[in-house]
């Protein structure tokens, strides 16, 4: 059974630093080599793994896509969020992370982000430790 951590989002779109909480997950696991899955299960929100030091990059990103895929923009779909839909597919669904003494293995400036696209939103991220 994957473990699973719930994510409040407060705008549309923004990108929400879940890496202390994953990490917290890891530790509860006991788990100390191997891998972290984290896979988002819903349709208008994706998982990154990009700069944390630097809110800017974040705002960035948002930014871009927002320019890339703007909301409104004449799309067959019914319920007003194509759009949202698009940026998740682009972003993608999960990210795989190497777990070494217990921690997380990701770069001096890497962070893992929840991407919301359709928010704000109660979002879940599921976790799977082996």
């Amino acid at each position: 059974m994957p473990t699973t951590i719930t994510v409040k989002t407060r705008a549309r779109s923004e990108m929400v630093d879940i890496t202390a909480a994953i990490q917290k997950e890891l530790e509860t696991s006991g788990i100390k080599e191997g891998l972290c899955i984290a896979y988002v299960p819903h349709t208008t929100a994706g998982i990154t793994i990009n700069e944390g030091a630097d809110p800017a990059v974040c705002q960035d990103i948002v930014a871009k896509l927002n320019e890339l895929v703007p909301a409104g923009a004449g799309y067959r779909h019914m319920e007003g969020n194509a759009d949202s839909h698009i940026k998740a597919t682009l972003v993608g669904s999960s990210v795989t992370i190497l777990v070494e003494g217990g921690r997380l293995v990701l770069g001096t400036w890497q962070r893992v982000f929840l991407c919301e696209f359709d928010g704000p939103r109660s979002r879940r991220v599921y976790l799977r430790f082996q």
